[in-house]
């Protein structure tokens, strides 16, 4: 046997040992819940998406992987590898899946949003997520499984792996476009109004809680959080394209959907 297909096949079973490590970790952390009945898939759609035998669309809760490319744009780094490996996932457990609708139950695009499981039980969501072929994402009020998704995700970034080879996180001042982001960034002002609790990135982002997700948030830390350094995600939005933005704001406006999305930078 050639030594190229003694380390690929070192490479694989390498890949297998830490697949199955972080399949148990996935197992203990997010189980499956008791008499999940399962649905056929037709077909995976992106690496958060599928397309189900009976027509629903299936938003998968927490995980938010890179985007394909569309309408002449090219793909997200990862993109391709996410589809492929939740096409592995689903193909392994049979072209079946479990499924745990959320709280809220559809999204804004009528697709379903639920927790998907493997056969074996596995959540997939954490799957991905520790194998660094995601982001871990929360949106109240489906966050039921944030804590140990959160610990997926925290395995492939101490690992360097997928997304976390090189780091995606962006430093406030090099937002330059909208959509999903990890922002990093020194807290120059929080203020709070009639429009939520607003704290600012060194005038490049604002992070916003809209006065209807105050509740999980601890409104006394926020405001105590000027001077520090903080990591936030989610879905930025160019306020100067909605007609919105006044001197002196900041062009890029960042919703934060959960306490999660908001951390200390590490």
């Amino acid at each position: 046997m050639g030594l190229s297909m003694l380390m690929k096949k070192a490479s694989l079973w390498g890949a297998f040992f830490v697949s199955a490590i972080w399949l148990g970790g996935a197992q203990a952390y997010c189980p499956a819940p008791n008499g999940l009945a399962t649905v056929a898939v037709q077909r995976v759609v992106d690496g958060d998406t599928l397309r189900l035998a009976d027509g629903r669309s299936v938003r998968m809760i927490g995980l938010n992987t890179p985007e394909l490319g569309k309408q002449g744009r090219s793909d997200e780094p990862f993109a391709v590898v996410a589809r492929k490996r939740l096409e592995a996932l689903v193909a392994s457990s049979g072209g079946r899946v479990g499924l745990l609708p959320g709280k809220e139950s559809k999204d804004k695009y009528g697709r379903t949003l639920a927790h998907v499981y493997g056969a074996d039980g596995a959540n997939l969501e954490a799957q991905m997520l520790a194998e660094g072929l995601g982001f871990q994402v929360a949106v109240a009020p489906n966050v039921a499984l944030v804590s140990c998704q959160q610990v997926a995700e925290r395995h492939a970034r101490r690992a360097g792996l997928g997304v976390w080879r090189q780091s995606p996180v962006l430093k406030a001042e090099q937002i330059r476009t909208s959509g999903f982001a990890v922002v990093s960034g020194r807290v120059s002002k929080v203020q709070r109004n009639r429009g939520g609790i607003w704290i600012e990135l060194q005038d490049s982002v604002v992070l916003r809680v809209a006065p209807n997700l105050l509740g999980p948030f601890d409104a006394s830390t926020l405001e105590k959080l000027k001077g520090k350094q903080v990591e936030a995600r989610g879905w930025v939005v160019d306020r100067s394209r909605r007609g919105g933005l006044k001197s002196g704001q900041a062009r890029w406006l960042l919703p934060l959907t959960d306490p999660s999305m908001l951390q200390p930078a590490p």
